[in-house]
């Protein structure tokens, strides 16, 4: 495949149109939505022009380009004068063959005239598009309800839209050896590192995979650990969240073809923002803020310290709140262990389950299911109603974190801690917290800390996290 694209690279387009004509017909053989449209134009000039059916805009080609072309003609010098004959802005001179399927598969058109060279490529790009409208996955009460689309000059728009600054800077570069997928690295100049910018660019350069079909292709390949279930880039839909970020001396990689951008370095304190946070009265914002730290921990913690207390440590229970509990689990056949984790896999199945079926009856199905595979367990003796709250309490603590990524780390961690607390009780939660934050201090994004600011503290930038900055101080 390399030595074929060399080789692509090395065809100069020449004066002979057959001679182009033949070359690119070899290139897009079984390639049966490139057209070859061959014409003449009012001087008997042979011309050839190549384009996609399904990029490009078609009605454009004919009203701007062959039109003129046939009824008016050309000068004396077709090459030199085609620029200002025809109504077509940002064309662009193409020499090689490469250039020249580059183009067509962008959704232009290549003009090739006989006796002529070079070609012209003409950006008639007709992609389908849809208007911005809310992210689904990111409602907010308050703020904006524009989201970004699969259109990469769109979502580019939506940026400059609101940063009218020539501060905001955006590189462009292809990568894919088959998609040849756009990618644009946002950033604001004078606000980030130049050496985080630098890093980023050597990170792409290094990315050698054959296609990107969504960000993730691009996370996978940049992060520092992909090995750990933490994310390490914010993967968002929405343009003030990007806007946001942008400020604060962060990165932004918008990708063609899908609607999600990537946002880094991170922290695991940005994980638990909403962009919320900053539209709504302060007080209100820092109160559900700490809500959501502490149900972050629940969603880690909550079912192992359960099965732990119940299993080993009965002692710390009262009286009558173990009376209670004993009475439940009086006629289940299975130890606290095997209870949460089959109640915690049926609640994760369900959850997938929701999320796959139609949007119209996922969500009946999975609330109907949950209530009637939980009373009839409980009605069959095979799980207690104290570890079916456990469960439902557990699963609402990982619905408030405005991340989805972010969860998906505390429902894997969540059974290797239960199995920790099944089997060495207080001991083995302790255990499990520890390495849990060895990973999480050893733990890097575009090499910043991945607690900071709270390991090591910045104090300017612990404020945020511990109460909430107002956005004219951010």
């Amino acid at each position: 495949m390399n030595a074929a694209k060399d080789k692509e690279q090395q065809i100069l387009l020449t004066q002979r149109l057959a001679e182009n004509e033949q070359v690119l017909r070899a290139i897009f053989t079984g390639c049966e939505d490139i057209v070859f449209h061959s014409f003449q134009t009012i001087h008997r000039t042979s011309a050839l022009c190549v384009y996609c059916s399904g990029l490009c805009d078609t009605e454009r080609l004919e009203k701007q380009v062959l039109a003129p072309l046939e009824q008016a003609g050309l000068e004396t010098e077709p090459a030199e004068a085609l620029p200002a004959q025809l109504p077509v802005s940002s064309i662009h001179r193409i020499t090689t063959a490469e250039q020249a399927v580059e183009a067509i598969l962008d959704g232009e058109a290549v003009l090739l005239l006989d006796g002529h060279a070079p070609g012209t490529g003409y950006p008639l790009y007709k992609v389908p598009t849809r208007t911005p409208e809310e992210p689904a996955a990111e409602s907010t009460v308050r703020g904006a309800r524009d989201g970004f689309t699969e259109s990469l000059a769109t979502n580019q728009s939506l940026l400059r839209m609101r940063l009218k600054t020539p501060s905001l800077k955006l590189h462009t570069k292809k990568i894919g050896e088959y998609s040849h997928t756009k990618v644009t690295l946002a950033y604001m100049e004078g606000i980030i590192q130049p050496v985080l910018v630098t890093e980023v660019h050597k990170r792409l350069s290094r990315l050698k995979i054959k296609d990107v079909l969504e960000s993730q292709y691009i996370e996978q390949g940049i992060i520092d650990q992909p090995a750990s279930p933490f994310p390490q880039m914010i993967a968002t839909e929405r343009p003030d969240v990007v806007v946001s970020n942008l400020q604060e001396g962060r990165f932004a990689l918008l990708i063609d073809g899908t609607p999600f951008s990537l946002i880094g370095p991170v922290n695991m304190f940005s994980m638990l923002q909403s962009p919320e946070d900053y539209y709504e009265n302060i007080y209100m914002s820092i109160f559900v803020r700490w809500l959501r730290y502490i149900f972050y921990a629940l969603s880690l913690l909550l079912p192992s310290a359960y099965v732990a207390i119940t299993t080993y440590h009965q002692e710390m229970i009262p009286t009558v709140l173990l009376l209670s509990i004993a009475r439940a689990r009086e006629e289940i056949p299975f130890p606290a262990l095997v209870e949460a984790l089959i109640m915690e896999i049926a609640f994760e199945a369900l959850r997938e389950a929701g999320v796959r079926l139609p949007k119209q009856i996922g969500s009946a199905v999975s609330i109907v299911g949950a209530l009637i595979i939980g009373q009839a367990a409980t009605t069959a003796g095979i799980v207690s109603a104290p570890m079916i709250i456990i469960v439902a309490i557990t699963g609402i603590a990982s619905f408030m974190v405005p991340r989805y990524s972010a969860s998906i780390a505390t429902r894997l961690l969540r059974f290797p801690m239960m199995i920790l607390a099944g089997t060495l009780g207080l001991i083995g939660v302790m255990l499990g917290i520890i390495l849990v934050v060895i990973h999480l201090s050893s733990l890097r994004s575009f090499g910043r800390p991945y607690l900071s600011p709270a390991a090591p503290t910045f104090s300017k930038s612990l404020k945020d996290v511990l109460w909430l900055s107002q956005p004219r101080n951010k």
